[in-house]
């Protein structure tokens, strides 16, 4: 990978942070710890996100948003590299399970072009490495009852690299950060207690981090 090398050659102006450990999660981490915008924009560095929506993004928390969710499922969204392709929008049973997990309505938890302020960062506390950090980020800023919006995106076939997710170890890895953090307040209730539709939505979520390219 010569990420570093073009984004030098390309923008020499740019500030380059090495993440300490690996993982998507912590490469995160240690890109919110070096920002300093009042604004952050985060989005994949293969050339499957186009920058060019970012104004979109920016729109939607000027607007009153805390948060700026892309979603690949909304109407103007999609995928070229989901299989089957992502369809426009999601079935209502699916949005309904998710609103009953969260009280949320994400139609797209796995995606990661988001933006957001700066006053996110500490209801966040993104603290895993993985690929799991998606779920992480879009599960504790819906409990902290911030202000969150999807933003249609269009995802594009990756141009360069290879993608590292591993089905069965992400897929867990997602499983595991659900389920902890459902339970997160009530440390002493058993996992097999969670209602039908959370264990429906685990399952889904699952099965969405094994498509996600």
């Amino acid at each position: 990978m010569r990420t570093v090398a073009v984004a030098r050659l390309l923008r020499p102006d740019a500030l380059i942070v090495l993440q300490t450990r690996r993982g998507k999660g912590e490469a995160l981490r240690c890109g919110f710890d070096a920002a300093s915008g009042d604004i952050l924009v985060m989005l994949d560095a293969d050339g499957s996100a186009d920058p060019a929506e970012i104004p979109a993004f920016v729109e939607a928390l000027v607007q009153g948003a805390d948060f700026a969710k892309g979603t690949r499922f909304g109407e103007n969204g999609g995928s070229a590299d989901l299989h089957p392709p992502a369809p426009r929008r999601k079935p209502r049973p699916q949005r309904r399970r998710k609103r009953s997990l969260f009280r949320t309505s994400y139609s797209d938890l796995c995606y990661g072009y988001n933006a957001f302020w700066r006053h996110c960062l500490p209801q966040m506390r993104v603290d895993c490495t993985g690929f799991e950090v998606e779920t992480l980020i879009n599960i504790r800023v819906a409990r902290a009852g911030l202000d969150v919006r999807e933003v249609p995106s269009f995802e594009h076939g990756r141009l360069h690299g290879e993608s590292n997710l591993r089905t069965f170890r992400d897929g867990s890895r997602v499983l595991r950060t659900i389920v902890r953090e459902r339970l997160r307040r009530k440390p002493r209730l058993p996992t097999s207690h969670l209602h039908p539709a959370e264990q429906a939505l685990a399952h889904e979520l699952v099965t969405e981090a094994e498509r996600c390219p």
